[in-house]
């Protein structure tokens, strides 16, 4: 993942960097760096951004099948 990469699937995934390094328990100054000339992101990136897409699709559709039970429930 090029730093390019990061910076775009943060801005996809709609996070800060600073919200970012809270949610892998990283420095921002370390995540930051990240970002600069002459760094590369880690590899495991890659795979920590694709597990957290699916988490969040899961929470979504999660919150939907409550919303419809709770709605089924009432009638």
């Amino acid at each position: 993942m090029t730093k390019e990469d990061f910076q775009q699937k943060l801005k996809d995934l709609k996070l800060s960097l600073t919200d970012f390094a809270k949610l892998i328990n990283t420095p921002y100054s370390t995540v930051q760096n990240w970002t600069r000339e002459n760094h590369t992101p880690p590899s495991w990136l890659e795979s920590w951004f694709d597990n957290y897409e699916k988490a969040k699709s899961f929470d979504s559709v999660k919150d939907e099948v409550i919303k419809l039970a709770k709605l089924f429930n009432k009638e």
